[in-house]
């Protein structure tokens, strides 16, 4: 593809495939798997998820920036997606809460960006052929070498097989007692939790454990790496397994010996996404790579065990394959998108998981009665 006029930044793909544009964000080069998101808000939400490690995001939602960025909505300190492509210019905030410009933040954050791209084109391809390796390069002289780009994504080895969880966890066990953002007063604090929770971080997601404080825990934030024993020596009433970025399966080298440990000491246990994942492989099941992902927040997911439908926002790129569950294991939601397994439940035991991000953040608010669940297992096994 020619480069067109006022062009200064580039996607290229591994097959060779060129998307000019115009920079925005910092400057530089990065690799990644290129993915897109289907959600029509939450954008800073949703850069800063850890579970976008390694990843390029395309947003099919035309206008990303136009509420700006504040310091409320980010889901972890450091960004560790990639890059971003979007097809409209960044516009001037037009909201009361932003503190500053999406393109300002993006700076801030060293987060490299390009705008002007047929988003329908690109995403057209990831759902026709499966996510693509791919570099983004920004220089604002317009020096963007597409040989040397493309090099970079046909060397780049892919997220299959790579264990990004280690990358994105916390360094050191930590408390968190911040509950769920209200408009006029911002976020709270839970004072009188009834139960403990340990959160094991495979990458959490901050409004994650926003939610667990919100429904009456007491929360300790430990490493991807912990022993059974450093969780069982907090003495929990529930385990709590979180989101994260990466292949499940190299993950569950170190992580499942762990969870099959959790699961004998008979504690209630909730997953999330790649707790989800994980704790499925601890079951004896296994994952594999989808051939586009779901990534979005209008996704209908069906719960198995009351036939309610609700709509959910979703972000992976690995899925647990039901037929590989053995006895015992009842499959409780799936996607009706394409019916793959959103959730499973042991039976007689009080551990479950799903697929889909209950905490929203972005998205809808369907699946909180998830929580609920799991604190309704604490006050059953107390």
């Amino acid at each position: 593809m020619p480069r067109p006029p006022d062009c200064n930044a580039a996607l290229v793909l591994s097959d060779g495939t060129v998307f000019w544009g115009r920079g925005l964000g910092d400057h530089g080069t990065a690799v990644g798997e290129v993915c897109f998101n289907t959600a029509m808000t939450g954008y800073q939400e949703i850069l800063t998820d850890p579970s976008y490690a390694g990843q390029i995001i395309t947003f099919t939602f035309p206008h990303i920036g136009n509420v700006g960025a504040n310091r409320e909505d980010v889901e972890t300190t450091t960004p560790v997606a990639r890059g971003l492509v979007l097809r409209n210019p960044i516009t001037a905030p037009a909201n009361y809460r932003a503190t500053q410009s999406l393109d300002t933040w993006l700076k801030h954050n060293g987060l490299i960006g390009l705008s002007g791209v047929d988003t329908r084109r690109l995403t057209r391809r990831i759902r026709d052929l499966g996510p693509p390796n791919g570099a983004i390069a920004y220089d604002p002289r317009g020096i963007v070498d597409i040989a040397a780009l493309r090099a970079q994504a046909l060397e780049w080895p892919g997220i299959e097989g790579m264990d990004l969880a280690k990358e994105v966890t916390c360094r050191q066990t930590y408390e968190w007692a911040e509950t769920v953002w209200h408009r006029e007063c911002g976020y709270g604090r839970q004072s009188n939790p009834r139960y403990h929770v340990v959160a094991i971080d495979y990458g959490a997601k901050r409004n994650i454990l926003r939610m667990l404080a919100a429904h009456g825990c007491r929360v300790t934030v430990v490493p991807a790496t912990a022993s059974s024993e450093d969780v069982l020596r907090h003495r929990p009433d529930g385990i709590f397994l979180s989101n994260g970025p990466g292949d499940p399966a190299a993950t569950g080298v170190y992580a499942v010996p762990v969870l099959r440990a959790l699961i004998g000491a008979g504690k209630p246990i909730f997953g999330i996404c790649l707790g989800h994942q994980l704790l499925a492989l601890a079951l004896g099941g296994t994952t594999r790579k989808m051939p586009r992902g779901h990534r979005g927040a209008n996704h209908p997911v069906q719960d198995l065990l009351t036939g309610k439908v609700e709509i959910t926002s979703q972000n992976h790129g690995f899925i647990v394959d039901p037929e590989s569950l053995p006895r015992g294991i009842q499959p409780t939601h799936r996607s009706l998108f394409d019916n793959t397994n959103e959730g499973l439940r042991v039976i007689g035991k009080p551990v479950f998981s799903v697929q889909h991000h209950p905490e929203a953040s972005p998205g809808p608010q369907d699946s909180h009665y998830l929580f609920e669940r799991f604190v309704a297992l604490m006050d059953e096994n107390a």
